[in-house]
């Protein structure tokens, strides 16, 4: 829960303070360039460590059933993504490819993420609708699932210059990261108040 909002707030706020910053035509990992850049740098890097807790922590708690194997190391795999992408700034988009060796693995690790990222929803939604305790997230879960799919088609197409998205990049990406860390602060919060509960690791549901 805490990695979502802090991820989140992070990078929201450092668009509004960085000069020059546009957060609709700019990706988020540009906030790692220049002299404030380690704050975003930082921000990876604690982000992926707590998402990747969380991944061994649904792990823990989805041990047998659907999704019990494949969905905590989706979401375990996103962290170690952030973390490794954090400390190898990208290039600046308007290179419009990653020229870099270091913005090269900082474009790998953030293949990684977007590509893990809407797989996840769909894996945990085919757990989700099978158990009475997560049902109630199941139709979120899908939802979010096919809104990161569509997000990261069009994230894919808004950087060819002249697509008619360019322009619009920053916002694209922005609305895929928003979607899945709501969704990843849902699952969070849901699993917190079953422990606080002490329902403990349901059965797996057949």
């Amino acid at each position: 829960m805490i990695g979502a909002v802090l991820f989140v707030s992070v990078f929201t706020v450092s668009g509004w303070l960085y000069p020059g910053y546009s957060p609709t035509q700019m990706f988020v990992s540009e906030l790692s360039l220049g002299p404030h850049g380690w704050v975003q740098i930082l921000n990876f890097v604690l982000t992926g460590t707590l998402i990747l807790v969380f991944g061994l922590g649904l792990a823990a708690h989805f041990s047998i059933g659907p999704a019990s194997r494949a969905g905590p190391a989706l979401i375990q795999g996103i962290g170690v993504s952030l973390m490794a992408s954090g400390p190898f700034t990208t290039d600046p988009s308007a290179m419009f490819q990653q020229a870099s060796i270091h913005g090269a693995v900082h474009g790998i690790f953030g293949a990684l993420v977007f590509a893990f990222a809407p797989i996840s929803c769909f894996v945990f939604y085919r757990r989700f609708r099978r158990d009475a305790g997560w049902r109630a997230l199941a139709g979120w879960t899908l939802a979010t699932g096919v809104v990161l799919a569509v997000g990261v088609v069009l994230l894919k197409i808004s950087q060819q210059p002249g697509s008619g998205l360019f322009e619009w990049k920053g916002l694209v990406q922005r609305v895929i990261l928003f979607a899945f860390m709501a969704w990843i602060f849902a699952v969070a919060f849901r699993l917190r108040r079953q422990y606080r509960s002490g329902e403990g690791t349901p059965p797996a549901q057949p």
